[in-house]
């Protein structure tokens, strides 16, 4: 395993013992000794709830250079009841993926009526690029769909819809990019049910299917957009993509006007 300051052996097994004293033997039901000198449980009980030798566990800890499977590191955050970022953490420290995927965070009201409050085109996404929420600014931008689809699906339209090709300049460009940039989703929940019945739908779209093929992997990031709308006329704007720290299945959507 590598070692830096923020990763590797010794920064993993810094991390357990803190997290490991300052875990009560009460939280997990174990029973309190008088004269108990070790704060919080001891390595032999973590050892032993984890399924693993107390000499194993305690080389993880002093930061040895060893191969820590990613079932160990999985029963060792269960034992210490972790919390998704701590277990996330602990992943990232041991340079590990988690085979444990946590689920994905329900939507807080509070964000979906966030996107009212911005004065431009704003709108936000969810892991399978269904429109959960968009500003009548939006509503204006693509109209012909927005207005007419119950269920509107970003990635649907750019492949299913016919003012898809009219609205959005460079279509084709557009389109490659955001599979690509859906693909890189995929990493982060790649046993989510919905969206991996979500790709298998889309690869029923031919183009789709042959973008996906590319296996072109792109995280979102800002540029510029242009729509040739029919009332409106050519519309410059610059795309911001904002992820949720609360959230990261959601994407806030923004389209500053050049200018």
């Amino acid at each position: 395993m590598s070692e830096t300051l923020l990763s590797g052996p010794k920064a993993l097994g810094n991390f357990l013992r803190s997290q490991r004293e300052n875990t009560s033997p009460e939280k997990l039901g174990l029973p309190i000794v008088a004269r108990r000198r070790t704060k919080g449980l001891r390595r032999e009980e973590v050892a032993l709830l984890s399924g693993i030798s107390a000499t194993w566990y305690t080389w993880i800890e002093q930061g040895r250079d060893i191969v820590v499977s990613t079932q160990t590191l999985a029963n060792i955050a269960d034992t210490l009841q972790m919390k998704p970022v701590e277990r996330d953490y602990l992943f990232r420290l041991a340079q590990q993926s988690d085979p444990q995927q946590a689920p994905v965070p329900a939507i807080e009201n509070t964000v979906l009526a966030a996107v009212h409050q911005v004065s431009h085109p704003c709108y936000l996404l969810d892991l399978t690029w269904q429109m959960l929420a968009w500003n009548v600014q939006t509503a204006a931008l693509f109209e012909g769909w927005l207005d007419k689809d119950e269920q509107p699906n970003m990635m649907a339209f750019m492949f299913t819809h016919p003012l898809a090709q009219r609205l959005v300049v460079d279509w084709e460009g557009r389109a490659k990019r955001i599979v690509a940039e859906l693909r890189a989703d995929t990493m982060h929940y790649p046993h989510d049910e919905a969206l991996n019945e979500f790709v298998g739908r889309m690869q029923g779209n031919e183009r789709f299917r042959a973008f996906w093929a590319l296996q072109q992997v792109i995280v979102r990031e800002g540029g510029e957009r242009i729509f040739r709308h029919p009332q409106l006329g050519e519309q410059h704007y610059h795309h911001l993509s904002w992820q949720l720290s609360s959230n990261r299945s959601l994407k806030l959507i923004m389209l500053i006007p050049d200018g």
